[in-house]
C-alpha cells in the first residue's frame, strides 16, 4: 500500500458517475425527528463509538509536525507556550508530540466531547498532568472556560472535530477558539473536504442536510468547502494564513483499491490588535 499527497487550490472535480452517486443521495434524506435525535444523541454515539473501538481505531498522527510547523517552535522565555487539543480522542495527536519532547516547550490540554475517550487518555503511561491536562466538555457551550481562561493559549488543534458537530453550531464552537487564543495566537485545522470519498460514497438515507451526512454508528459527518470555511473564520474575526485543498491518494495494489481522500488544511490567526 501506497500514498500519495498533494495540495491543490480546488475542490476535486468529480466524474459523471460520482456526480450521479451524489444526486442520488437527495432521493432519500434524513428525516426531521432522526436529525434530531441524532443531535441529542450525539454524546451517546461518540461514546459508544470508543466503547466498541477502545484504543485501536485511530493511528497515532506523527504528521502533524511535518504539516504544522507551529508545533515544533523554539521556547520563548522561561515559561512553556500553551498549545489545546479540541477533540483529542484517546490521545493519537498528543502521544507523538510528548514522545518526541515537544513537552519540552508546551503544556498541552486535551478536550473531548466523549468522557470515554478522556478516561482512555487518563489511562495511557504517558498521561502526566505536569505535561498535559485532559478533560471532558462540549465546545459549542460555554463549559470549556471553566477549565482555560480567555486569551490564554497559543495554539490550538482542531483535526477532524468540526465535522462532527451540528453545521448551526460551528460558529459558537470557532467563537470559542477565537476567544481562548492569545492575540496572536494560531487554530490549526484539518477536516473532510468537498468530495471526499467517503462524502461520495454514501447511500441514499444518509444524507442530513446539505454535506452534512449520518454513518452507520450515529456519528455524524460534514464535508467542508475552503470558500465556506473561509467565510466563517473571517466573519468570527480571524485572519487566514492558509487555507486549501490536500488531495491524498491510497492505492492497494494488491487488493486493486484506489482511494482518493479530499481534506481542507487550514491556519487561520487571532490578530495581535
Amino acid at each position: 500500500m501506497s500514498d500519495s499527497w498533494e495540495s491543490m487550490k480546488g475542490p476535486k472535480v468529480l466524474s459523471a458517475e460520482e456526480s450521479e452517486m451524489l444526486e442520488r443521495q437527495n432521493s432519500r434524506l434524513v428525516n426531521e425527528f432522526k436529525a434530531n435525535q441524532l443531535e441529542k444523541d450525539a454524546l451517546r454515539n461518540w461514546d459508544l463509538f470508543y466503547k466498541r473501538n477502545d484504543t485501536r481505531f485511530f493511528r497515532d498522527r506523527h504528521w502533524t509536525t511535518r504539516e504544522f510547523q507551529e508545533l515544533i517552535d523554539e521556547k520563548s522565555g522561561d515559561s512553556k507556550k500553551i498549545l489545546l487539543e479540541v477533540g483529542c480522542g484517546v490521545g493519537n495527536f498528543c502521544w507523538p508530540l510528548i514522545e518526541d519532547k515537544f513537552n519540552e516547550n508546551y503544556f498541552i490540554y486535551a478536550c473531548d466531547f466523549s468522557p470515554r475517550a478522556i478516561e482512555f487518555v487518563k489511562q495511557n503511561s504517558l498521561y502526566d498532568e505536569q505535561v498535559i491536562k485532559a478533560f471532558q466538555c462540549d465546545i459549542t457551550s460555554e463549559t470549556i472556560f471553566e477549565t482555560i481562561e480567555e486569551n490564554s493559549v497559543d495554539l490550538i488543534s482542531m483535526i477532524f472535530v468540526l465535522s462532527a458537530i451540528h453545521p448551526d453550531k460551528f460558529d459558537v464552537a470557532l467563537r470559542s477558539m477565537y476567544r481562548l487564543l492569545k492575540p496572536g495566537g494560531t487554530l490549526l485545522f484539518r477536516d473532510y473536504g468537498l468530495h471526499d470519498m467517503a462524502q461520495i460514497r454514501f447511500k441514499p438515507g444518509n444524507k442530513i442536510s446539505d454535506k452534512f451526512y449520518v454513518r452507520q454508528d450515529g456519528t455524524r459527518s460534514y464535508y467542508f468547502s475552503t470558500e465556506e470555511l473561509e467565510q466563517f473564520v473571517r466573519n468570527i474575526g480571524f485572519e487566514v494564513s492558509v487555507n486549501e485543498y490536500i488531495h491524498r491518494k491510497t492505492i492497494n495494489i494488491k487488493e486493486n483499491i484506489d482511494k482518493e481522500r479530499v481534506f481542507v488544511q487550514s491556519k487561520f490567526k487571532k490578530p495581535i490588535a
